[in-house]
């Protein structure tokens, strides 16, 4: 155990978070995101929602001030369902940039996720709960 981590982060997590450099991406899936097929990496957190591991990564990792740092799974067009997680996000984030979200097409965001340096499986039931974050370099 150390002082200051939120119990969430999981030794493995905390390790990728570290590993990676500026620019680097990496993506929190939801419980249906493919992340044994589409990542590099995998770090298993079934059981944890989203929104509490978004919180919780943010106090420790920098997002990107060079370019967007967080995206989106955009809605395949014609779905209505809601998304209200997505101003949970919104909120989660205010604190750590002035940048706004962006969307990115559903299977371009698979191909963005295949690339990203991790994905973090979580068993959140939102649907569209899924997220990229850019790193951007520590400056305190």
């Amino acid at each position: 155990m150390l002082k200051g981590i939120p119990s969430i982060i999981s030794p493995e997590l905390l390790k990728i978070m570290m590993e990676m450099g500026h620019g680097d991406e990496i993506v929190i899936g939801d419980g249906n995101f493919p992340g044994a097929s589409m990542g590099q990496r995998l770090v298993r957190c079934d059981g944890h929602d989203v929104p509490t591991l978004l919180a919780a990564m943010l106090k420790l990792f920098p997002l990107d001030t060079y370019a967007k740092p967080v995206y989106l799974m955009e809605k395949v067009p014609g779905d209505t369902v809601e998304t209200p997680i997505w101003d949970t996000y919104a909120e989660i984030i205010k604190p750590y940039t002035k940048e706004e979200m962006e969307h990115i097409e559903r299977f371009a965001f698979y191909e963005r996720a295949k690339k990203a340096y991790c994905v973090i499986q979580t068993g959140e039931s939102a649907l569209y709960a899924n997220i990229i974050l850019k790193k951007g370099v520590v400056t305190e």
